[in-house]
């Protein structure tokens, strides 16, 4: 039994959450290109399930922005570009190192110790993110994001945290892209280390600064990729 991947993806609860699921996958890591059509008379097929709960599923899609309803026409792949990666990751540096800041004001001596173990975990999968496998790079991304939430965990605020994962999920796709192209050369875990060694240590401004840094990198390695990349992505959404 493969139990980290069953902690990666639990068993869902029904049909359209299965579907839901592995749609959402497909689309994150590309195998749905930005744009493209979903055709319910074809994908039910292809996932298993009926028109009805194919539908319901496109549904919840539709809700985390990651497909678009077209009215009568059905649905699409929502398209990615440029100005959508620097919209969403600047706003996501505005809250999350607001929320950081008060994280580390207010963090108690639990909150250290959940924000070590979440650092631990997220390490051991960056030792295994040596390839593009899809399964190490769900892996890291799993690890990667409730490193980010244990570091904001102790803010105090349930709204900042709502915003914030909202946003990391719009990332996700980008952030996909960043990884398996790397377009820039980055060492992920010096990165987390110097923020987790900042925070531990109670020092605001340098924690910030590098939480800063780090969540804007992934926009210039967004930045860096060839322009085929994201405008074939853009040409996709509008035929």
């Amino acid at each position: 039994m493969n139990t980290q991947s069953d902690s990666l993806h639990p068993e869902p609860k029904t049909l359209a959450e299965a579907a839901y699921l592995q749609l959402r996958r497909d689309i994150i890591s590309g195998k749905r290109a930005p744009g493209e059509k979903l055709r319910v008379e074809h994908l039910k097929d292809e996932y298993k399930v009926g028109a009805g709960t194919l539908r319901e599923a496109l549904a919840l899609l539709v809700a985390d922005a990651l497909v678009v309803a077209q009215g009568q026409r059905g649905f699409r792949v929502a398209p990615i570009s440029l100005a959508d990666m620097e919209d969403i990751t600047r706003t996501r540096a505005l809250l999350e190192t607001e929320a950081l800041l008060q994280s580390i004001a207010r963090g108690d001596d639990a909150w250290e110790g959940r924000l070590v173990a979440a650092f631990h975990r997220l390490s051991k999968a960056e030792e295994r993110l040596g390839g593009q496998a899809t399964a190490e790079v769900e892996e890291w991304d799993e690890r990667n994001r409730e490193f980010h939430e244990a570091l904001i965990d102790a803010s105090g605020s349930r709204w900042v945290k709502h915003f914030l994962a909202v946003l990391y999920r719009q990332s996700e796709r980008y952030r996909h892209l960043s990884i398996t192209t790397r377009a820039i050369p980055r060492d992920l875990h010096s990165e987390h280390t110097a923020i987790v060694k900042a925070a531990l240590a109670r020092d605001q401004e340098r924690a910030c600064r590098l939480l800063n840094e780090h969540i804007l990198l992934t926009l210039q390695s967004i930045r860096q990729l060839p322009a085929a990349a994201l405008a074939s992505a853009e040409s996709g959404a509008r035929s």
